[in-house]
């Protein structure tokens, strides 16, 4: 049995326009963090590409305005490959510290981009990505969607990691599949800051009885520049995203947070052995199964759109 560890959950805001810029400062507070002793830090969605809040892309119904194509490219343009210096960034951070990080970022591929969760182990850099399945509102007009190829939980030495992102944890399926996979630390980067969302948090973590560690980012409007499309206004003190980061034990107990008083890192003990004691009357994926009546199939194929068969010539 793993002994008690710390964990850490980022509250911070990102550098919208410049992810190098945010890598940098992700591998000063993994640093910060692991010298507290945190074994595991989970960063808000999109610390890396930014999230877009406010912002329209310029896209009324039936309409695609040119200063929304334009958006739409800087975005693009500020996205991440995962061969990237940011992700090198990232992996050094880890390395230096042992820690085991997952972070949110906007993932560049070809002319898509995608919200996806990376997975940093220590020693191997990055080994994992999750991308998010369903982009929500109008989200899916900027994000591509993920399929069942990319849901990992990944077996270390802190336990079954995971990673469901913001509004997927409103997914009972989802969370199913997870549940399915012995998740015991449940990652939640999200961009929700409402006051309900702690209530979902610690909802998850009775239902997995895991570990759940959610991250939000604390954003002003004075982050993004001084011409960003913001539906919220152009003052720069006005918070867009207030926080409310957390970290949850698999009985429902708030070990830290939720935290809204603006940048911050919370930590927390985690004892593994309590994700057994939760699971003596209530395994979701176990005894309290009842496959006779509810099954859930998952398709974990990648879903390519074209398919080359034989050799040329």
């Amino acid at each position: 049995m793993t002994q008690p560890f710390t964990a850490a959950v980022v509250q911070a805001a990102s550098v919208p326009t410049d992810s190098q810029a945010s890598a940098d400062k992700a591998a000063e507070m993994i640093a910060k963090a692991a010298g507290q002793g945190a074994r595991i830090i989970v960063f808000p969605e999109a610390f890396l590409g930014g999230y877009p809040k406010g912002a329209s892309f310029g896209t009324p119904v039936g309409m695609r305005k040119p200063q929304g194509r334009e958006d739409f490219r800087a975005y693009h343009e500020g996205a991440i490959s995962l061969d990237g210096p940011e992700v090198a960034t990232i992996a050094e951070a880890t390395a230096a510290t042992g820690a085991f990080v997952v972070i949110g970022v906007i993932e560049r591929d070809g002319g898509t981009v995608y919200c996806t969760a990376l997975f940093f182990d220590g020693e191997k850099g990055l080994i994992a990505k999750h991308r998010k399945l369903m982009p929500t509102g109008a989200e899916r007009l900027i994000w591509g969607f993920g399929d069942g190829s990319t849901m990992p939980v990944i077996d270390t030495p802190l336990g079954k990691i995971g990673a469901v992102i913001c509004w997927e944890n409103y997914m009972p399926m989802l969370r199913m599949a997870m549940y399915d996979q012995g998740v015991t630390l449940y990652c939640a980067p999200t961009a929700d800051d409402r006051d309900g969302w702690a209530s979902t948090m610690q909802h998850v973590a009775l239902e997995g009885r895991c570990f759940v560690l959610s991250s939000c980012q604390h954003i002003t409007r004075g982050a993004y520049p001084a011409d960003y499309d913001c539906a919220l206004g152009d003052d720069p003190e006005t918070v867009l995203m207030r926080g409310g980061s957390m970290i949850v034990d698999p009985l429902g107990k708030v070990l830290a947070g939720p935290d809204y008083s603006g940048e911050t890192i919370l930590y927390a003990q985690i004892d593994p052995a309590e994700v057994i004691r939760g699971k003596y009357d209530f395994d979701v994926a176990g005894h309290y199964a009842r496959p006779d009546v509810f099954r859930l199939s998952v398709d974990v194929s990648a879903k390519k759109p074209v398919a080359r068969i034989g050799e040329a010539g």
